[in-house]
């Protein structure tokens, strides 16, 4: 007789699924675990293929446990407390695929209603485990395709590639910083097609470095245009040359790439999607913004943009989940306190003639204007006696359109004078709002359907008039998330994590504590 010495302890928390594993599932047939009983074991092992940690329920614990009462029928209580585990690691793992392990208290929440319990219950009454699984996991396409992505990174865990000698960069005619640019000759192209290879990025088809055909002497043509790939992937300016950023990217692991994956995979959890027929959604670190409708299953992507998000250093953009509620055309620009006492005065009294050249003008209490500046007027302001404003104008801050979705930050989108910016590969620049590259077609987005208000219109109101506010009817839900690995159009694209939110979830996700049950098997 084969008899389980000890404990078994399924690590899971408690709290939440204790009492509905109280009343254990039928996991056995007869005395002895059922096909069911082993089908969940296989889909707990393959918890690592959605991005989890199978340890997190147990599963080599549940696999002994369940091959040993297969061979010899435990007694009825042990036979219960092996189904009450079942049923409470189940539990866990569908509300980890669900909602995740670790959100954070600011993030976005707004998941569909999801009972783990139910869906377990209906899976097993259908004999078909996977269903739940199914049902708990998010119903996006990208989740499906990170999941690909996340299984071809863990596949070239251990490339050679790898594992070739990388020498260091050659110093540019000139130059004081090393970088490999096109034309040049580099004992180290082999190891560089060779990666770049691996990744994809360099075409298979094309010819590669063998004992009959050696490596390109400089580094051109399709290798050039392979790191040029590269570039594009990893949010890079792709200009074909290994410097200092190109040449980090290209040292990171796919085992660090794989983790990457895994922590986008646990953001879409917990990622409110699918709020409204229509959505605007910026990825923070990607410096993008889409226009996406959801027509039934399919989502499709209306507009694509770049943007300009807020500062890495200090004045970070917030993770919000709001509505787009109006549009203002020509709008001023309310100043806010904090950039008034730290940036503006102080410019002011050292440059006195910014204020006429800034359009700038006081606002009182009684919201009565004043244009002359003074510097009892700058006191005031510090004081929180006055405002200041931006007329509309050229100059003005917002450019000609502001996207207002009330929020506790005071965030919003807007248009921007300064749009040479949006050609920078990174694009931290803002103090928090968000300036669009193109104000007119998603201007067009959010007000489709509303009688009179073509592109045409929308431009005109942009370039002339007075300041005037549109209400957005319905409502756009506005999405701003944060993820560091997207697939687009088959390809896997890599973002540096911005604003260090990966580092602070992989250290959350570190930082659980399970809570343990015991069962013995005698």
């Amino acid at each position: 007789m084969i008899r389980a010495r000890g404990a078994l302890l399924i690590l899971l928390g408690l709290g939440t699924w204790a009492a509905q594993a109280q009343a254990p599932l039928a996991w056995f047939d007869g005395a002895r675990p059922g096909a069911q009983a082993s089908a969940a074991v296989a889909l707990l092992a393959d918890a690592a293929s959605h991005g989890l940690d199978p340890r997190d329920y147990s599963v080599a614990a549940l696999r002994r446990a369940v091959e040993q009462s297969s061979a010899v029928p435990p007694r009825p209580a042990a036979a219960d407390r092996l189904q009450q585990a079942l049923t409470l690691a189940m539990l866990r793992y569908l509300s980890d695929l669900h909602v995740g392990r670790a959100p954070p208290a600011d993030a976005p929440r707004g998941q569909s209603p999801f009972d783990p319990a139910a869906a377990l219950r209906a899976a097993l009454a259908l004999q078909d485990l996977s269903q739940a699984v199914r049902q708990a996991e998010p119903a996006l396409p990208q989740y499906g395709r990170l999941r690909e992505a996340l299984a071809r990174y863990r596949a070239l865990e251990g490339h050679p590639a790898w594992a070739l000698r990388w020498p260091a960069l050659p110093l540019p005619p000139g130059k004081r910083v090393r970088a490999l640019e096109p034309g040049m000759a580099w004992d180290g192209l082999p190891a560089l097609e060779a990666r770049l290879a691996a990744l994809g990025d360099l075409d298979a088809r094309e010819p590669q470095a063998t004992a009959s055909a050696p490596p390109a002497p400089v580094h051109d043509g399709r290798l050039v245009a392979a790191v040029q790939s590269f570039q594009q992937r990893h949010g890079l300016q792709a200009d074909g040359v290994i410097g200092r950023s190109t040449w980090a990217a290209l040292q990171v692991t796919p085992g660090q790439r794989a983790r990457q994956l895994e922590l986008s995979l646990e953001r879409l959890r917990w990622t409110p999607w699918r709020q409204g027929p229509r959505m605007i959604v910026v990825n923070l670190p990607e410096f993008v913004l889409r226009a996406y409708e959801v027509q039934g299953d399919r989502i499709r992507v209306a507009a694509e943009m770049k943007v300009i998000v807020g500062q890495a250093m200090d004045k970070r953009t917030p993770l919000i989940d709001e509505w787009l509620r109006s549009i203002e055309f020509k709008p001023f620009w309310n100043v806010p306190a904090s950039i008034a006492r730290h940036e503006l005065v102080p410019r002011l009294r050292r440059e006195p003639g910014h204020w006429a050249h800034e359009g700038f003008e006081f606002v009182g209490t009684d919201g009565r204007a004043d244009q002359v500046l003074g510097e009892a007027k700058l006191q005031a302001v510090l004081a929180g006696q006055l405002r200041i404003r931006q007329r509309p104008g050229p100059r003005n801050a917002l450019g000609d359109i502001k996207f207002v979705f009330p929020n506790r930050s005071a965030i919003y989108l807007h248009h921007t004078p300064s749009v040479q910016l949006f050609e920078r590969a990174r694009r931290d620049f803002s103090h928090g709002c968000i300036r669009v590259e193109q104000p007119a077609a998603l201007a067009a987005f959010a007000l489709h359907g509303q009688p009179g208000w073509t592109e045409e219109r929308i431009r005109q109101a942009m370039a002339q008039g007075p300041s005037t506010a549109v209400r957005v009817d319905p409502p756009v839900a506005v999405l701003i998330t944060y993820g560091t690995a997207l697939v687009k159009d088959g390809r896997v694209h890599f973002f540096d994590d911005l604003y260090g939110h990966d580092r602070a979830l992989e250290a959350a996700l570190r930082r659980r504590v399970r809570a343990s049950i015991a069962l013995d098997l005698p």
